[in-house]
């Protein structure tokens, strides 16, 4: 069996913490693993969260409480009603107001010491290097295939690692690509699927609590990329299945004929995939069903 992949830190350490900020980690400070050069890192960190939805909820608030120093949010949707069954970042008093205003202010409620830079914007070909440069690691949050391979795209283009997750119904999945270690989501899904072939959360339901379970994984994952602790999920698939409380992880290796990361990449730079596309959510991953993930 192969070794699962150890990294060295993805981010160097702050120069100090405050007295304020000793208090406020002291639980992480006194895990040998994290300590001060852990929090230090975690301080220094800039993490991108594409959406302040269901996944990105829980991924912004427990990276925010854990000390990560800026975060950044890419949310151009408003809080609808029907959110608050699983977006927990956001409340009553929310609804109709924009999602990454209304997640700055529970982050800050969180934790008044991060940053929050807000991009208030769809993600797109023409701002997605501009905006991703200016981050150390991305959690993709996001419900559509044309923005998940955006994602994709982008980070191996970029050399830049990404934590995915994705839910539909009872189950989710969640994983790490980056290129430079690794398989991309194009060595597991090479092609989007055509227009209209998947169902959406809204048509098909979600468990709002999935959407912790899942986020978790996603701000675990994060942590242990920017301090370089545990092994991470680069080259595994984690799926887990809510109605069986199981959890399973299969195996993904880089594909050599991966048309982007790949030996003799066909692609080159950034797609416009069909905008329709970008409606799409994303179906679970399993054997017997579509094969394209939430």
């Amino acid at each position: 069996m192969e070794p699962e992949v150890s990294l060295p830190p993805l981010v160097e350490p702050a120069e100090s913490l405050t007295v304020e900020e000793v208090r406020r980690y002291s639980r992480h400070l006194i895990i040998p693993d994290v300590a001060m050069a852990g929090q230090k890192r975690l301080k220094n960190a800039r993490v991108l969260a594409i959406g302040a939805g269901g996944l990105g909820s829980p991924v912004l608030m427990y990276l925010a409480a854990a000390g990560v120093g800026t975060l950044g949010i890419i949310e151009f949707d408003t809080v609808d009603e029907s959110n608050l069954q699983r977006q927990i970042i956001h409340g009553q008093s929310d609804i109709g107001r924009s999602k990454a205003q209304s997640a700055r202010d529970s982050i800050h409620e969180i934790n008044p010491l991060v940053k929050v830079v807000l991009h208030e914007e769809r993600l797109e070909n023409e701002n997605v290097f501009e905006i991703f440069g200016q981050y150390d690691l991305i959690v993709d949050g996001t419900d559509n295939f044309a923005t998940r391979y955006l994602v994709n795209d982008a980070c191996v283009l970029l050399g830049k690692p990404y934590v995915w997750g994705s839910i539909y119904r009872f189950d989710g999945q969640a994983s790490v690509f980056w290129a430079e270690n690794g398989p991309c989501y194009r060595c597991l899904y090479p092609e989007p699927p055509p227009p209209g072939m998947v169902p959406s959360c809204a048509e098909g339901g979600v468990l709002g609590v999935l959407c912790a379970s899942i986020g978790s994984i996603q701000a675990t994952e994060a942590i242990k990329l920017l301090t370089g602790i545990g092994e991470s999920l680069i080259g595994r698939l984690m799926i887990y299945d809510a109605l069986e409380m199981s959890y399973r992880t299969v195996k993904i290796r880089k594909d050599p004929e991966c048309p982007i990361c790949g030996k003799n990449p066909s692609i080159t730079e950034l797609i416009d995939h069909a905008p329709s596309q970008r409606q799409m959510s994303i179906r679970k991953f399993c054997s017997t069903c579509w094969p394209y993930g939430v």
